[in-house]
């Protein structure tokens, strides 16, 4: 009997997860959530570089959209939307650098499958990499939306947002809260420019979110607890040659992090998981490229973010109401 067909046989017996990857090749649960444990006992633990791309994507989620023109009426306003992100899953984000040597994240994908002997195939048990997560592997983009809201006086501009979602499939609770802050300069001034000039305007931005995310797979008891934090600040260049149209350019800084805590004990075989880790996101530099429309009420805004990685923000439902108007 082949070397690699007694293997098979042996990891039925045993089963499949003490060999480090499931039937199919791809990570086992208890492989995939002790990159999340720093524990000098466990050999799957304390893996950074694998499950960093979940806190690159919502680093850039949670850092977009806290603008809607670099203008701020001087007048009382307004507005409420639910804007989101569109940030693709690039091939860059399937492997990471570990000691010089490639290894999937857990975005990556699975193990190289052999013949068994068989008419079948399985992977090669005796390979010690943890390969990619099955739920995660294959995601072609990243996002989630949110419920924003806010309002601005006298070149001042305060915005909320917010989120909270029942338990759904293997996500047990989630919640988000963020606040933003914008200050525009172009009443300082825009009057002693030369009249092509004029429709030039600047402000500040300063975003900060906070989410908590609570994750427990099926065969588990108690969760993996994820709190995300995530910073920016901008000074966004704007240009109206129109009344109803504006073209926008951001520069500035964003920081993204993730702290795991928590307990996750396996029901079938009573291993624990102490989630314990850190991990920190695209922090650094920021550039972004974005157009707005002001339809009435209606202030779509649609644009490009890069952070580290690409993203497309859309706030394509998004009103605001100003009582009184600028010169």
């Amino acid at each position: 009997m082949k070397l690699r067909t007694c293997m098979v046989v042996i990891a039925i017996f045993l089963g499949v997860e003490a060999f480090g990857m499931d039937e199919d090749g791809w990570a086992t649960t208890y492989e995939s959530l002790s990159a999340f444990e720093n524990n000098p006992f466990n050999p799957y633990a304390n893996r950074p570089g694998y499950v960093k791309p979940i806190i690159d994507n919502l680093g850039n989620v949670l850092n977009s959209n806290w603008y809607i023109s670099s203008n701020v009426p001087k007048g009382f306003a307004i507005e409420f939307g639910i804007p989101f992100a569109l940030i693709p899953i690039g091939d860059d984000e399937l492997t990471f650098s570990e000691g010089g040597v490639k290894k999937p994240t857990i975005f990556g994908d699975k193990a190289p499958m052999y013949p068994d002997g068989f008419g079948g195939k399985v992977p090669d048990y005796s390979d010690p990499t943890v390969y990619g997560s099955e739920t995660f592997n294959g995601l072609p983009l990243f996002t989630y939306p949110y419920l924003q809201l806010g309002g601005s006086f006298y070149h001042a501009r305060l915005v909320l947002r917010g989120m909270i979602l029942p338990s759904f499939s293997e996500i047990r609770s989630f919640n988000l809260f963020g606040f933003g802050l914008q200050y525009s300069f172009g009443h300082l001034f825009q009057e002693k420019l030369p009249a092509v000039l004029k429709p030039l305007e600047t402000s500040l931005v300063f975003g900060y979110s906070s989410s908590g995310i609570g994750y427990r797979p099926d065969d588990y008891s108690g969760s993996l607890d994820l709190d995300i934090t995530a910073i920016t600040v901008d000074v966004v260049l704007g240009y109206r040659p129109f009344k109803f149209f504006e073209v926008m350019m951001t520069l500035g800084y964003q920081y993204a992090n993730m702290e795991s805590s928590g307990l996750l004990t396996s029901q079938i075989d009573g291993r624990m998981i102490v989630p314990s880790i850190g991990v920190e996101g695209n922090s650094g530099f920021k550039f972004g490229l974005a157009v707005a429309f002001e339809l009435g009420s209606f202030h779509p805004v649609v644009g490009f973010d890069y952070a580290g990685k690409s993203s497309f923000t859309t706030n394509l439902l998004y009103f605001r109401q100003t009582l009184g108007s600028d010169k």
